[in-house]
């Protein structure tokens, strides 16, 4: 409950000359004046504690002098009662004057004291000497610069990585008070979110105190960071209000820029899970304000007032007013005199006080430790330009202090990394998290039958809230989508929709991490990388041809090698009957023979190099230079064109698989029959409208311009299309989605490499304090490798029904079948039959040649024949003789015909 101080006793006067000592002393007494407002009651009561305090500190003071004060109230805007109670003090003779904090009744007191060369000691604000500094020596300020205070401000506001925030002010001077924060706001060096404003303004609806439009408004923008610069009575209603309108959650961040903030209690409408930090000046658990607090409360009571008043609770205008009135001490304790007594002064003849000067210059010089911290002012202002600033958290029901600014040496934390990430964990336990996804294999499945989620997306959310003990619930998105942005409204819908709209906590499947959606939700690490490649299906396996064997030369080498080996066989043939070395003797024993003999007939000629051809030689074999150079060069010809043949002939014979027609997607972009598109509305599509390759802007303007629409709806519907158009689409698609569609379907293949380099990452709200837990969590199940196992685990092992066999050439020991081999077979049945059909016709012919030599029937003769050529034993046959021949010979001429006949039987043999 807020403590209220007791009103303080005034004394009373009948008329404005007469003034009651407050305090009998032997002492004499130095007058000093407080003038106040009608509603400064407490700073009043630390006026006159920190005078009877200083009384009571006989090192505070010259030798025998003491404080007496004089506290009078006056309307704010009253300046001719200000000017007459000016007027009577300073008749009585008045050392100092302390306040107003009306600016009229400021200035006139500014004036005069400037006239009387009386000190004039302010602890207020006063937004107009921002712009109009003081000139004069007299008056001094404990209250610190604006411009300072707003500079501290901007440092904590970036250390706490506000990209973006909205101002709640109250009137147009609270500006004034902001101006270095609305100037560092705009730093270009600053990251801000596209599409959104660094700062948004917006003022306190005046004559009235509703607010909740103006909180409903700041809500639908989805922002979160709230900057409030209000007087307290309206920022304890604003914080109530926007309870009420849901404004108050986990993603809301707070700073209380009144220096009163801390005396808030919280607990009076319990603020929830936002985060509030305030700053302050008055640190409750030093033991110097403590000590101060202690006198404070001791002085009230020993006066009869039972004031429960704490450190907690004092405001920042009386603390800085108690330092007003220590530091006016301390200039009179420097000064030197012994009784440095005011002078009685005049209105009507104005005059100076001779030590009022003196003191005035000696407050600007000195520094003293009061409840603020340490006062040390501008020697020629007399402004406060060294303070310090604690920036603190509410966070369960208890004030803990994040850091310090100081004008001297800047920020400096009071936590290290290792508790801040201990406070983070700790707001995540224990907390039931929503969830929300989209259906898709293989993230995110729903069983039919019993309604149960299952999938990647289901397990890693499970090991993350092990890892970081929350639960959760999910929640589908009814779109089923991964979220796009309105252009005329600045809304997402789908997945990124529902963050935006706070609906959830965390949005979990393929969601892709780019700069678009960045600027909308905050992302975790991603904890899977991928990129955009090609889907497309496999080609059909080409059967292998009956004569495949002929395909390691084309038909035209074909072509060329018969001609090559008749023109080879014709020129042999030729140059033998030419040269004269080829033609011999029929017998051998005869030296002197009357005929000559040319084994390389033109059937000779065609059968060496046949045989030189099918590698396996002939016993007939040139025998002049002229022949054996052709020979010679037409087996390095057959040499060369065997190794050729032998060589391809493997390859030609295990590549089964007709390769695809594209490659990568260079060949995609040329190949004008295939048709290419993606999804409509995605990343991958972005990703090609947005490049600045022109190779993908082509691209895109040709998916554009497909008719029938290359863009589908979903990832299953474009691998349906892959499927059923048969080679004739091919489909873009993040890897790992084409990982999963290829173990599969064993009809599909990835084509190419990758085209780009991403991440799918856990989307948050925008400043979401889990981010960097659940990152955490990312990372270390990365870093154990579970998060490779999940993936096996719904990639491969999910897929172990479907067994897709291995294309010949991709096994390690390829084998040939009779497929590959059978035209080598028909060849040689198609030969062996002809050369049966060659034998029975020869065998026909020499059936006729016997009937008519000797006599016979053709039947006669053909059963001669057949029981001859069946009967499997006998090297040898007799000759056929023919009708004519005479049955008897002499001795003589009998064994010259057998000798002439094994001559001629050894001459055919050679020849074959």
């Amino acid at each position: 409950m807020r403590i209220q101080l007791l009103i303080v006793i005034v004394l009373s006067f009948n008329s404005a000359n007469a003034y009651l000592p407050y305090q009998v002393d032997k002492r004499e007494p130095i007058k000093i004046m407080g003038i106040f407002g009608p509603n400064e009651e407490e700073v009043a009561t630390a006026f006159e504690i920190a005078v009877r305090r200083i009384n009571k500190d006989f090192k505070a003071l010259p030798p025998d002098i003491i404080l007496e004060p004089i506290v009078q109230h006056v309307e704010n805007y009253d300046s001719l009662h200000t000017a007459k109670l000016m007027c009577n003090a300073t008749s009585e003779g008045i050392a100092a004057i302390f306040g107003p904090q009306s600016i009229e009744n400021r200035n006139i007191i500014e004036s005069m004291c400037q006239m009387f060369d009386i000190p004039h000691v302010e602890a207020f604000w006063d937004p107009n000497k921002y712009f109009i500094p003081t000139n004069g020596v007299h008056g001094v300020n404990v209250y610190p610069e604006s411009h300072l205070i707003s500079k501290g401000i901007s440092v904590i506001i970036n250390d706490m990585d506000w990209d973006t925030f909205t101002i709640i002010y109250e009137t147009h001077d609270n500006l004034v008070y902001l101006q270095q924060v609305l100037e560092n706001a705009h730093d270009d060096d600053k990251e801000i979110r596209p599409g959104r404003p660094s700062v948004t303004i917006r003022q306190l609806p005046p004559d009235t105190d509703d607010y909740r439009p103006l909180l409903k408004e700041i809500k639908n923008s989805s922002e979160s960071h709230i900057l409030l610069d209000c007087s307290m009575d309206k920022t304890v209603t604003i914080l109530k209000q926007a309870k009420e309108v849901h404004l108050m959650g986990d993603y809301q961040n707070y700073i209380l820029t009144n220096l009163n903030a801390h005396t808030v209690d919280f607990q009076d409408f319990q603020p929830g899970y936002a985060n509030i930090t305030t700053v302050r000046m008055i640190n409750p658990t030093n033991p110097h304000i403590r000590s101060i607090m202690n006198g404070w409360i001791y002085e009230e009571n020993e006066r009869g007032r039972s004031l429960n008043v704490r450190a907690e609770t004092v405001k920042i205008e009386a603390a800085l007013m108690y330092d007003a009135v220590y530091l006016f001490a301390a200039a009179l304790q420097s000064l030197g005199e012994r009784k440095p007594l005011p002078t009685p002064l005049s209105c009507e003849n104005p005059s100076s006080w001779q030590h009022g000067l003196g003191i005035g210059n000696l407050m600007k010089s000195i520094t003293i430790d009061g409840m603020t911290g340490r006062i040390n002012l501008d020697s020629q202002t007399g402004r406060r330009n060294s303070f310090s600033l604690e920036f603190v958290e509410y966070v369960s029901d208890q004030w803990k202090v994040l850091g310090t600014w100081n004008t001297a040496f800047g920020l400096n934390h009071s936590r290290t990394v290792e508790q801040m990430d201990k406070e983070k964990k700790e707001k995540i336990e224990n907390r039931t998290l929503t969830v929300t996804s989209k259906t898709g294999e293989p993230y995110m499945m729903k069983n039919p039958e019993t309604g149960e989620l299952y999938g990647y997306s289901v397990d890693l959310i499970k090991m993350i809230a092990n890892e970081l003990n929350f639960t959760y619930k999910f929640v589908l998105e009814r779109e089923n989508t991964y979220g796009t942005l309105n252009p005329q409204t600045g809304k997402w819908n789908g997945l990124i929709g529902e963050l935006q709209e706070q609906r959830a906590d965390l949005a979990i499947c393929d969601l892709t991490i780019t700069s678009e959606r960045r600027a909308a939700v905050d992302f975790t690490m991603p904890f899977m990388t991928l990129g955009i490649s090609i889907l497309y299906r496999k080609p059909a396996k080409k059967q292998p041809d009956l004569f495949s064997f002929l395909e390691p030369l084309s038909f035209d080498v074909w072509v060329y090698m018969a001609t090559a080996y008749l023109g080879v066989s014709l020129l042999l043939f030729f140059l033998a009957r030419c040269t004269p070395y080829e033609w011999e003797s029929q017998h051998p024993c005869d030296s002197d023979p009357d005929e000559l003999e040319n084994v390389l007939n033109l059937v000779n000629c065609l059968w060496f190099s046949l045989g030189s051809v099918l590698a396996q030689g002939c016993d007939i074999l040139p025998k002049a230079v002229s022949t054996r150079l052709v020979a010679g060069m037409w087996w390095f010809f057959t040499l060369i064109m065997i190794s050729s043949y032998t060589a391809n002939l493997a390859a030609f014979l295990t590549n089964t698989r007709m390769n695809p027609p594209i490659k990568n997607v260079e060949d995609l972009a040329k190949a004008g029959r295939i048709k290419y598109g993606c999804v409509e509305m995605g990343s991958t599509r972005n990703f090609f409208k947005n490049s600045n390759v022109s190779l993908y802007q082509r691209m895109h303007s040709a998916m554009e311009s497909s008719r029938p629409s290359v863009f589908v709806k979903s990832n299953k519907e474009g691998v349906e299309r892959v499927v059923k158009e048969k080679g004739k689409y091919a489909f873009f698609m993040e890897s790992t989605g084409i990982e999963y569609e290829v173990e599969k379907n064993c009809d599909l293949m990835q084509v190419g490499g990758l085209l780009d380099s991403k991440g799918y990452g856990i989307a948050m709200p925008t400043n979401s304090p889990h981010r960097s837990t659940v990152s955490g969590a990312v990372l270390r199940l990365q870093e154990s490798g579970k998060l490779r196992d999940l993936k096996n685990k719904h990639w491969k092992e999910h897929n172990q029904t479907v067994k897709c066999e291995k294309d010949e050439d991709e096994t390690d020991n390829p084998e040939l079948g009779i497929d590959n081999v059978g035209g080598v077979f028909v060849v040689l049945i198609a030969g062996c039959g002809v050369s049966f059909l060659f034998s029975l016709l020869e065998f026909l012919w020499n059936v006729r040649k016997v009937a008519v030599e000797e006599k016979l029937s053709p039947y006669e003769a053909f059963m001669l024949e057949l029981k001859f050529a069946i009967r499997c034993y006998g090297t040898s046959k007799p000759v056929r003789r023919k009708a004519s021949t005479p049955s008897l010979k002499s001795n003589s001429l009998a064994n010259l015909d057998l000798f002439n006949n094994k001559m001629n039987m050894i001459n055919y043999n050679s020849t074959r």
